[in-house]
C-alpha cells in the first residue's frame, strides 16, 4: 500500500496525527486494549484474508457509543494494509452519493459507514448487490432514454457500525459475514486505556488516580479520555499536584458533577424525575425523555444502557422502572417519594 491509497474520509492519513483525539487512537490490533474475544477473532479472520489475498468479509459492529467501533475499523484497514473511506448512514441521502464512495475504492479497501441503521431505504437496498456480489445497477437519463448500467465494482469490504443493531432489516444484517459485539469495558481494561492516554499527553498520572478516572468512567474508554483530559486542566492550574493523583480526581469530578458511580446530572435527573413523579415507574421512554428535555434516541442510546447494566433501572412490559439500588444510591427512600 502506498501513502497515496491511505484515505480517510477522502483525505490521506497521516501517521502523526495532530489531532489529540486521533493521537489517543491506537492504531494495531495489538495496542488495542480490551474487547478481547473480538480481537481474537478478527485477528484470525485478517490473517486468513491476507493468506488468500482477498478482501476481508463485510464487518458488523455493534454495542454503546464511546467503545471503540471507529477506532477498531481503522484498524482492520491499517491491519489489511488498505486504504478506508469513512462516512455515516444520515450522510448517504441518495443512491448517487453511494455510487461516488464506491467508484473510489480500490480493490480490497474498506468501506465505513458508521450509524448504518440510519441508511435510507433504497441506498441500503443498492448496497445488497454491491456487498453480496460487488456490482451496482444504476440508470443513466431521463424519461424514454433512460437504460439501465451495469458497474462491477472491486472487492472490498464494509464495515458497519451501530448502536441500535435491532433496527437493521435482515437482509442488510445478513450479509455481513462478521457480527461483533462491543461490550462495555472493565475497570482494569479502562485503567490501562488512562495510563496509556496519560503518557501521550504527557501528563504524570498515579496508579489511584488512574483506578478513580476509570471506576467512574460508565464502561467507556471515550468518557475515559474526556474525563482524563478535564482532569488534567484541574491538575496543571493546581499548585498542589505534580502529577494526577485521586485526591485531584475526584476533587475535578466533584466540579464536574460526576458522582461515585460515574453518574452525572442527567442520569441523576432521570432517576429522580421517574421517582418524584412517576413513583419510580413504570414509566414510557417517549415519556421520560419529554420530562427531562432529551431526545428519545439520546436516552435510549446514551443513559439508559449504563443505568440498566448499574442496576439502577429496569425494563418492564409496562416502561421503565427505578429499582432499590438507585434509591439507595440517590438516598431516597422509597416510603418519601
Amino acid at each position: 500500500m502506498t501513502e497515496d491509497n491511505r484515505i480517510v474520509a477522502g483525505e490521506k492519513q497521516d501517521d502523526t496525527e495532530t489531532s489529540v483525539e486521533q493521537s489517543l487512537r491506537p492504531s494495531r490490533l495489538s495496542t488495542y486494549i480490551g474487547q478481547t474475544a473480538l480481537k481474537r477473532e478478527l485477528s484470525v479472520y485478517i490473517r486468513a484474508a491476507k493468506k488468500r489475498e482477498e478482501a476481508l468479509d463485510h464487518v458488523l459492529l455493534y454495542g454503546p457509543p464511546g467503545l471503540g467501533k471507529t477506532t477498531l475499523a481503522m484498524i482492520i484497514a491499517s491491519e489489511m494494509q488498505v486504504g478506508i473511506k469513512t462516512t455515516s448512514g444520515p450522510a448517504i441521502e441518495k443512491t448517487g452519493d453511494l455510487v461516488a464512495l464506491l467508484n473510489e475504492l480500490n480493490p480490497g479497501d474498506v468501506l465505513f459507514i458508521d450509524e448504518i441503521h440510519r441508511l435510507p431505504k433504497a441506498v441500503e437496498e443498492m448496497l445488497y448487490s454491491a456487498m453480496e456480489d460487488f456490482f451496482i445497477d444504476i440508470v443513466v437519463g431521463q424519461g424514454p432514454t433512460a437504460h439501465p448500467i451495469h458497474f462491477p465494482l472491486p472487492p472490498f469490504t464494509l464495515i458497519g457500525a451501530t448502536t441500535r443493531a435491532g433496527l437493521l432489516s435482515a437482509p442488510l444484517r445478513d450479509r455481513f459475514g462478521i457480527v461483533g459485539h462491543m461490550a462495555y469495558y472493565n475497570t482494569t481494561e479502562l485503567e490501562q486505556i488512562v495510563k496509556r492516554s496519560a503518557k501521550i499527553l504527557h501528563s504524570p498520572i498515579q496508579e489511584e488516580g488512574a483506578h478513580e478516572i476509570a471506576r467512574r468512567s460508565r464502561g467507556t474508554p471515550r468518557i475515559a479520555n474526556r474525563l482524563l483530559k478535564r482532569i488534567r486542566d484541574f491538575a496543571e492550574v493546581s499548585t498542589h499536584h505534580d502529577s494526577i493523583d485521586r485526591a485531584i480526581v475526584q476533587q475535578a469530578l466533584q466540579m464536574l458533577q460526576v458522582d461515585d458511580e460515574g453518574l452525572d446530572q442527567t442520569d441523576v435527573k432521570l432517576l429522580e424525575t421517574m421517582i418524584r413523579f412517576y413513583d419510580g415507574g413504570p414509566v414510557g421512554l417517549n415519556t421520560l425523555a419529554a420530562n427531562i428535555g432529551e431526545e428519545t434516541d439520546t436516552v435510549a442510546e446514551m443513559y439508559e444502557p449504563f443505568l440498566l447494566q448499574k442496576g439502577f433501572i429496569k425494563r418492564t412490559a409496562r416502561g421503565r422502572m427505578v429499582t432499590p439500588l438507585a434509591y439507595e444510591h440517590l438516598g431516597i427512600s422509597p416510603d418519601k417519594k
